[in-house]
């Protein structure tokens, strides 16, 4: 599924379709040197957690809030919604400045016609995948984003760590 949106979001021209590999955002935070207090506040959550199933279908819109046409999360929305809230405990808070609505980002900032174009074209879209771990990403000085860790669910933390 991931590829396959990618491709959808470069058709429909999003400048950011090759920044990052297709995801549901769990949380947002700018880390100041402490990276690795994050990573050990995310395998503590990630041990507690076990696989789920997400199933992705049809489209929705966060317009006219923002210029954002995406793929709906049906099941696994609840789950991802706890796994969010938790990822937030401990005095981590988000830098998205709306609420956390789980979807898989289709099409950013393009224009009218074709964030419609692309609400349509995917409106029966379905798919589905296991999450069993949480990426966590940084971006580099061309924007473009990579894994720096992968912490599997399930894992207490100290194996986790001592995995990589």
């Amino acid at each position: 599924m991931g590829q396959e949106v990618q491709d959808w979001r470069a058709s429909f021209g999003d400048a950011q379709a090759g920044s990052a590999p297709a995801h549901i955002t769990l949380m947002i935070t700018a880390v100041a040197g402490n990276w690795e207090q994050l990573v050990a506040h995310v395998r503590r959550v990630a041990a507690r957690w076990e696989p789920f199933h997400v199933q992705i279908r049809g489209t929705g819109t966060f317009r006219p809030v923002t210029q954002v046409v995406y793929l709906r999360v049906e099941r696994g929305a609840g789950q991802c919604t706890t796994l969010h809230r938790e990822l937030l405990a401990e005095h981590i808070e988000s830098a998205s400045p709306f609420d956390f609505h789980p979807h898989v980002t289709l099409a950013h900032g393009a224009t009218d016609e074709t964030l419609d174009r692309a609400q349509q074209m995917l409106r029966t879209y379905t798919a589905g995948f296991l999450v069993d771990r949480v990426h966590l990403y940084e971006g580099d000085e061309q924007g473009i984003w990579h894994v720096r860790e992968s912490i599997p669910f399930g894992v207490p933390a100290e194996r986790s760590r001592d995995a990589h």
